[in-house]
C-alpha cells in the first residue's frame, strides 16, 4: 500500500519524485536492518552502508511518505525550545552539546547536498528571533547570553529582522542557518544508498522487531535476520510504554502564500510566542517562516508560515487554524494568493530534545524519535549517532540524547502530558459524533455508539459505509475523525489511521479491528 499520512499535500510534495523499491519477498540476512525510510532511516543507512554494513531499509509507504515530506525544512541550531530552557533542563554541557550536534547536522547535510547537486536547493542563510507584538523584549537578552554560553558566539542582537512591509523590533539574528527542498534531498540520499549497494524494500509493513543475536525483524512477505536494527518511524512501534509516556504528538499546520520576490529577504524567521500548545484556535501561536523559491516564476516567491499546533486528536478545526495564519501573514505581508495548505506531526519530548539511541531495554534494537519541532537536523544528529553506537564505537552527544535518560527540570512537563493522557478515556462515556450511521456523509468520518461499543464509521464517496472499531490498538485509546487529513487520529499518544482503518503512523503498529458487516475495504 502506498501510504501516505494524510489527505494534505506540502508543497513539496508535489515537485519531487523519489524511485521506490519492492516489497520484501522471503527471508534475508543483513548487518542492519533500518525501519523507516524518512530523514532519520535513511541518514542512518546511507552512514552504515558507507562504512561497509550490508543495511537493508524497509518501509510500508513510500521513501519519505510520512512526515519527512511535509516538513518546512528549517535547518537550524536555533530550536523549539529557548537555550535559557535547555539549559536549565539539560545544563549547560547539555546545552552546548545540543548547538554542536545540531550544527554538525547542518554541516552533514551541506557536505550530502554539495554531493548530490544544486536539485535539493541548499541554502546557508540568517536565521531571525522576535518576539511578538506586545512581548517582553529582555527575553531576547537573556536569550543571546545563554546562547553565548551554548557556544553559539557568532548570534548578534539586531534592532530587527530585515522584512521591508513591517518592523518586528529587536531581534537575534543567528548566522549560518541553512534551508533546503527536503524531497529533492531525499531522493538524492536514496539515490546515494542504493549507489552505495544498500536496498530499499517498501510496501513492506513491519509487525514485530525482536532483540537478539542476531535481532529479527517480522514483516509482511518476509523476515530480516540482522546484527542490529534501527526503528525510525517518527514514533516508534517496537515500544509500547516507556517512551510513549516521555513525548506526545502536536499537529502543526503550515500555509505557502505567494508574494512578489524582494518583499522578503531569504532567510529562516521564529517569534517567541509562547502558546504553541493550545488547545483553541483563537488564541495565539508561535510562527515559523521561511521562503521557497517556484520553478518558472521568478517574479513571484512562496512564503512559508507554520504554527497553530494542538494535540493530536484533541482539536479538529482545522479552517480556524488556516485562517489565523492567512491573517497574521496578511498583516505583515503583500500576499497574492495561498497556494497550499498542509499539516504535519510533531513529537515533543517532555525535555524538548530527540531521543536517539539503544531502546530501553534492548541490546541490538535502537530508535530515533522525539523530533521536538526539529525533524531534519535531529533526523541526521540520528545518522551520526547511530551509525556510530552500531558500531561499537561511542560519542559525545550519547548522553544527552539517550532514550533512557531521566530529566528531573522535566517533571511538570512529564506529569502534565500523562495527565492529558489519562483524561482522554473520559471519551468511552460520550455519545457518538452522530446518532447513526444515515447521518455521516459522503467523504467524511464519524464515531458511532452502539451499545457499549464505539464504531469509526467513514462513508466514501460512491455512497458506501465503511466500519472499524474506533479503539486504538496501541493502548486502547478512542480514536476521532480529522476531517483536514481524512485519519482517525487517537488523542492519546498520536497513533494515527486512514479513512478505512489501517495504520499510517505509530506507535500503534496494526490497523483498527473490523466491525462485522463493515471493515476496511476500498475507497
Amino acid at each position: 500500500m502506498n501510504r501516505h499520512s494524510g489527505s494534505s499535500r506540502s508543497f513539496w510534495m508535489g515537485t519531487a519524485r523519489i524511485a521506490e523499491g519492492k516489497p520484501l519477498a522471503g527471508d534475508h540476512v543483513a548487518d542492519v536492518c533500518v525501519v523507516g525510510a524518512g530523514i532519520a532511516g535513511l541518514t542512518t543507512a546511507l552512514a552504515l552502508q558507507r562504512s561497509g554494513r550490508k543495511v537493508l531499509v524497509l518501509d510500508d509507504g513510500p521513501v519519505a511518505g510520512g512526515e519527512t515530506e511535509r516538513t518546512t525544512a528549517h535547518l537550524s541550531a536555533v530550536l523549539g525550545a529557548r537555550y535559557t530552557e535547555l539549559e536549565r533542563l539539560h545544563g549547560e554541557s547539555g546545552a552546548r552539546v545540543a548547538a554542536a550536534s545540531h550544527t554538525a547536522a547542518i554541516a552533514w547535510i551541506e557536505a550530502m547536498a554539495s554531493e548530490i547537486g544544486g536539485a535539493c536547493e541548499f541554502e546557508r542563510l540568517d536565521g531571525y528571533l522576535f518576539v511578538p507584538p506586545g512581548g517582553d523584549p529582555g527575553v531576547l537578552d537573556l536569550e543571546l547570553a545563554a546562547v553565548h554560553r551554548a557556544g553559539l558566539t557568532g548570534v548578534e542582537r539586531v534592532p530587527c529582522a530585515p522584512f521591508a512591509t513591517f518592523d518586528t523590533g529587536p531581534a537575534l539574528r543567528f548566522p549560518d542557518q541553512a534551508q533546503i527542498h527536503p524531497l529533492h534531498y531525499m531522493a538524492g540520499l536514496a539515490a546515494a544508498f542504493r549507489k552505495a549497494g544498500g536496498e530499499i524494500c517498501t510496501g513492506t509493513h513491519v509487525t514485530a522487531v525482536e532483540d537478539g543475536i542476531p535481532a529479527r525483524v517480522l514483516a509482511e512477505g518476509g523476515t530480516v535476520r540482522a546484527t542490529a536494527v534501527v526503528v525510525a518511524t517518527n514514533s516508534p512501534v517496537n515500544d509500547r510504554f516507556a517512551i510513549h509516556t516521555k513525548q506526545a504528538a502536536y499537529r502543526t499546520y503550515v500555509i505557502g502564500a505567494r508574494i512578489p520576490a524582494g518583499v522578503a529577504p531569504r532567510a529562516l524567521y521564529w517569534d517567541t510566542c509562547e502558546d504553541a500548545e493550545s488547545q483553541s484556535a483563537s488564541k495565539a501561536s508561535y510562527h515559523y517562516v521561511r521562503l521557497a523559491g517556484i520553478a518558472g516564476s521568478p517574479a513571484t516567491q512562496l512564503l512559508i508560515v507554520g504554527g497553530g499546533d494542538h494535540k493530536t486528536g484533541q482539536a479538529h478545526d482545522a479552517p480556524e487554524r488556516f485562517a489565523r495564519l492567512e491573517e497574521w501573514t496578511r498583516e505583515r505581508f503583500p500576499i497574492d494568493s495561498i497556494a497550499y495548505r498542509w499539516s504535519g506531526q510533531v513529537m515533543e519530548s517532555v525535555d524538548s530534545l530527540a531521543f536517539i539511541g539503544r531502546n530501553p531495554g534492548d541490546q541490538n534494537v535502537f530508535i530515533a524519535t522525539g523530533d521536538s519541532g526539529n525533524g531534519m537536523t535531529h533526523g541526521t544528529i540520528a545518522g551520526i549517532l547511530l551509525s556510530a553506537l552500531v558500531e561499537g564505537r561511542d560519542h559525545d552527544w550519547l548522553k544527552v540524547y539517550d532514550p533512557t535518560r531521566l530529566t528531573l527540570g522535566a517533571a511538570a512537563d512529564f506529569a502534565r502530558e500523562n495527565a492529558n493522557v489519562l483524561a482522554q478515556y473520559a471519551d468511552w462515556v460520550t455519545p457518538g459524533d452522530k446518532g447513526t450511521a444515515d447521518e455521516v456523509r459522503r467523504g467524511e468520518g464519524a464515531i458511532l455508539r452502539r451499545g457499549a461499543r464505539k464504531i469509526a464509521a467513514y462513508r466514501d464517496h460512491a455512497g458506501v459505509l465503511h466500519e472499524c472499531s474506533a479503539v486504538c490498538v496501541h493502548l486502547g485509546g478512542l480514536v476521532s475523525w480529522n476531517p483536514l487529513e481524512k485519519t482517525w487520529d487517537c488523542p492519546c499518544h498520536g497513533s494515527r489511521f486512514d479513512r478505512l482503518g489501517n495504520v499510517v503512523n505509530g506507535p500503534a503498529n496494526g490497523n483498527l479491528e473490523d466491525v462485522e458487516g463493515g471493515g476496511p475495504g476500498q475507497d
